[in-house]
């Protein structure tokens, strides 16, 4: 198959999305089908990559990791290599999901043929409100409106976790709704120890480390997390936070974070299997993640994740098993990471935690996508997408 991928973040954007689109790229290529990533142009990433192709962007007014996609004049999409595709994929419905729309009405129209258009849902949109100049309120239900007229739109609607087909349930949307979880390349964490990791960021060999690994930003409701970690670090003085990742939220959490923490700034990906295998423990506090691509790479490695109840958590924790689930609390908190780094507990976590992840791997999800795909191409009848 020739899967054109439309995407408004990827590589060497840090984010779930981006990581995911990249190893789902991947995985399919492995497959033997074409894989082609239309994605904005990154002002880090000035060389030619095969199979992705740049579309133009704005970085004025963006944070430096994650440029603006921008529409594509005609011109632009002239150069692209689009119509021989017989599958379009996006993660996205609004500007990307637009474009993914048009593109595969005119791919249909010029083949003669069906062009399914498939849409992951990954982002609980209302969370991120907070970052556009519109009322919270008309904002709010502009994107429900939305996000529901565009799932309805497309030919198959996958969700990463329960959190998210909850959320389109809650904006109205009643059509069928798959789950493909976001896949984890296990080979790269197979092959790390995080050995130096600790004499890099000046942690002792033998201190329980805990990391929090993901964007600084207010829906990450990282305070709480540094409430927590501080009440746990009463009890056991010598205990360390690792927080890895940048963001707006970072000058804040600074201030407020006491002894024992140590903010990394981002980091390039292909560091972060070594450093979730330093740690004893993941934690998190947010309750806004879908199916986090952190989450799953920190059972990758080993470490069990503390976190705080959320459909997400639900999704990959089996509490004493891989993990402890916790209310969003302080208190909370900070109790179930003592609990879980207790030495009769702690072992068998994270036992538990690498045999979940082998759910997770991605030859295996990349295959049920192309499954999917396929499937859609076999169904009887001609489908092309409408306008929204």
């Amino acid at each position: 198959m020739r899967i054109g991928f439309v995407t408004a973040t990827y590589l060497p954007s840090r984010n779930g999305v981006a990581t995911s689109s990249a190893l789902f790229a991947q995985g399919l290529r492995d497959l033997g089908h074409e894989v082609r990533v239309f994605a904005p142009v990154h002002p880090a990433q000035p060389q030619p990559e095969e199979g992705v192709y740049r579309l133009p962007s704005s970085s004025w007014g963006t944070p430096p990791d994650y440029p603006l996609l921008l529409w594509p004049s005609r011109p632009v999409v002239a150069r692209q290599p689009l119509f021989d595709l017989d599958v379009v994929h996006t993660m996205h419905p609004f500007l990307a999901g637009q474009l993914a729309s048009l593109w595969a009405r005119r791919i249909a129209a010029y083949r003669g043929k069906r062009v399914p258009l498939v849409f992951t849902a990954h982002t609980q949109y209302e969370q991120y409100l907070h970052y556009a100049r519109v009322p919270r309120r008309a904002g709010s239900s502009l994107v429900r409106a939305h996000v529901t007229a565009f799932a309805r739109h497309v030919s198959q609607v996958l969700v990463p976790g329960r959190a998210m087909a909850e959320m389109l349930a809650g904006y109205g949307y009643d059509g069928v709704i798959t789950t493909l979880p976001n896949p984890v390349d296990l080979a790269s964490f197979a092959a790390t120890t995080g050995e130096g990791v600790r004499e890099q960021y000046g942690i002792a060999p033998s201190a329980p480390l805990v990391i929090s690994l993901g964007r600084l930003a207010p829906e990450k409701n990282l305070g709480t997390l540094l409430a927590a970690f501080e009440l746990a670090r009463r009890a056991r003085p010598e205990l360390r936070l690792l927080l890895v990742g940048d963001g707006p939220s970072r000058a804040g959490l600074q201030a407020q974070a006491g002894e024992g923490v140590v903010f990394t700034g981002g980091v390039p990906y292909a560091r972060v299997p070594e450093l979730l295998s330093a740690a004893d423990l993941f934690l998190t506090a947010s309750e806004s993640e879908v199916l986090p691509m952190s989450m799953i790479e920190a059972l990758a490695a080993g470490s069990p994740l503390v976190a705080a109840r959320s459909p997400a958590a639900l999704d990959l924790i089996r509490h004493g098993q891989n993990g402890l689930l916790s209310e969003p609390a302080p208190e909370a908190l900070a109790a179930a990471l003592q609990e879980a780094l207790k030495p009769e507990r702690l072992p068998l976590l994270r036992q538990g935690a690498l045999a979940s992840a082998q759910g997770y791997d991605v030859r295996a999800r990349s295959a049920e996508l192309a499954g999917i795909y396929q499937t859609l191409l076999d169904a009887p009848g001609k489908w092309v997408p409408g306008r929204i």
